[in-house]
């Protein structure tokens, strides 16, 4: 039985909600809050000027110019595609069956009513919309949701976040199909005694995406998307969308000059076995993207080569506009890969609790960083600090990482420090002509082209800015 819609009220920042024309997908859509993050450009790692000729290679040059090109033309920061569902978190004897019949007929029975709200969460793309927004990001999620009670739910979280919320469906995406089709996507996350997890969603079942019925990008998120420093599409979106519309989104950022950020998760491989045209739409992604972000698991299954850095040195050269290419490699800390530089930092101890949500997170602190554009070893301190302060809470959405917490973080400084793994890892013979590695202390007589950054120093220059950005909303030199 479909769940019941009640009228959806309007909690946004402005006068008056921007609403769908279709009556049965309406739902507020509004702009994020009137929040900003003020940088100055003579602030550390801020370039206000191109480089000067002959002060680095090609490709240096061109990472600027791609990084800096049209920020001032758009008011938002990043805007994220689909996987906009809502998290059911709940205990359960044991995991459902593998069987695909007796696992759905498990999530129906899960399903009949309801479970108390206390055991929702925003989930997918909003865990990365909110720990961008509290970074001070001006952040805007992109994708549908249906006109019920867990889509109020959402809305009404993101609202509470400052994120604005722009719908895809217009009147021409109505078709004869049961209310089930436009109801916001659950995805329900059990948790047995032993703390393992299991997923299931209507997604799963199904051949087609959850909201196949979307055909074209509107005029509202075409807007969307032009006034956006930064589009970030997931894996999962496929679970939603299109590949053909997910095609769409993309090509108009790059016809508009937003960059594309790709995160392809565990779906990457079943996306490489799929459909010819998920298969189209995942190679595109991957050659049209400014950042690839991966685990050293997903960049293996992508390329066939284990080591991570040759893997995202491999993605790097099959791609048109690809300039970083990331890998999280979960405990140990990532790497951030270009055509000319390889820049390495540690993971920072915590007590972990749960990892749900702390690739977003990390997604989120790169994002800052890139559109700032800081030194690259400092952006993935900041990344491994914000994953780290996501891990130390239970679940995602709204327990990804505070700002307070990614601070207590820097300032303990204690970095997760593996000698024999990272020498063996920078041992290859890696086609780079300068390698960067965030350490705890700067050691002399480094070999080659192996340059160690003090983390001190690195957090000495972040803490004034993540600090002023806490008590003044914005970000000082």
């Amino acid at each position: 039985m479909p769940l019941e819609s009640p009228v959806l009220s309007y909690h946004g920042p402005f006068p008056h909600p921007i609403l769908t024309r279709n009556p049965r997908l309406a739902y507020p859509v509004f702009p994020p809050s009137p929040r900003s993050v003020v940088f100055s450009c003579r602030g550390v790692g801020i370039q206000d000027s191109p480089p000067k000729p002959g002060t680095g290679n090609g490709v240096v040059q061109q990472d600027w110019k791609l990084r800096s090109a049209g920020v001032k033309d758009k008011d938002t920061d990043v805007a994220t595609l689909g996987n906009l569902c809502v998290d059911i978190v709940l205990g359960v004897p044991k995991l459902p069956p593998k069987n695909p019949h007796d696992r759905k007929a498990f999530m129906d029975r899960l399903s009949a009513s309801p479970p108390d709200k206390q055991f929702w969460e925003a989930g997918g793309n909003c865990n990365m919309a909110i720990a961008a927004a509290r970074l001070g990001l001006r952040c805007v999620a992109i994708g549908h949701v249906g006109n019920e009670i867990y889509g109020q739910f959402l809305l009404d979280v993101l609202h509470d976040e400052g994120i604005g919320m722009v719908g895809m469906s217009e009147d021409t995406d109505v078709l004869d199909g049961p209310s089930a089709f436009y109801e916001t996507l659950l995805c329900w996350v059990l948790v047995d005694p032993l703390q393992r997890h299991g997923f299931c969603s209507r997604a799963d079942f199904s051949k087609e995406p959850a909201f196949s019925w979307l055909r074209g990008l509107s005029k509202e998120v075409k807007m969307a998307i032009k006034n956006s420093k930064i589009l970030f599409c997931n894996g999962y979106g496929f679970d939603e969308l299109s590949p053909n519309l997910i095609n769409s989104a993309l090509d108009y950022a790059v016809e508009v000059g937003t960059s594309v950020f790709f995160d392809p998760g565990p779906r990457g491989k079943s996306l490489c076995n799929g459909t010819p045209e998920e298969q189209r739409a995942l190679s595109q992604l991957l050659r049209m993207s400014d950042v690839l972000l991966l685990t050293s698991d997903e960049a293996e299954a992508l390329t066939g080569i284990k080591h991570p850095i040759l893997a995202g040195q491999e993605l790097l050269k099959k791609g048109l506009r690809t300039k970083w290419v990331i890998v999280k490699m979960g405990s140990r800390g990532s790497i951030l890969i270009t055509m000319s530089s390889i820049s390495c930092a540690a993971a920072f101890k915590v007590n972990v609790i749960d990892t749900v949500g702390c690739g977003d997170s990390f997604v989120a602190a790169i994002a800052f960083g890139f559109i700032h554009n800081m030194p690259m070893v400092s952006s993935l301190a900041v990344a491994n600090a914000v994953g780290a302060a996501t891990a130390m809470g239970c679940g995602a959405g709204r327990s990804v990482a505070t700002l307070e917490k990614v601070i207590e973080i820097l300032k303990v400084a204690n970095l997760n420090e593996d000698d024999k793994f990272w020498n063996e890892l920078l041992a290859e013979n890696l086609s780079a002509q300068e390698i960067t590695f965030l350490s705890k202390f700067v050691i002399n007589g480094n070999k080659k082209q192996l340059k160690h950054i003090a983390l001190q120093k690195v957090v000495s220059e972040l803490l004034p800015k993540l600090e002023s950005s806490r008590t003044e909303g914005k970000v000082r030199s």
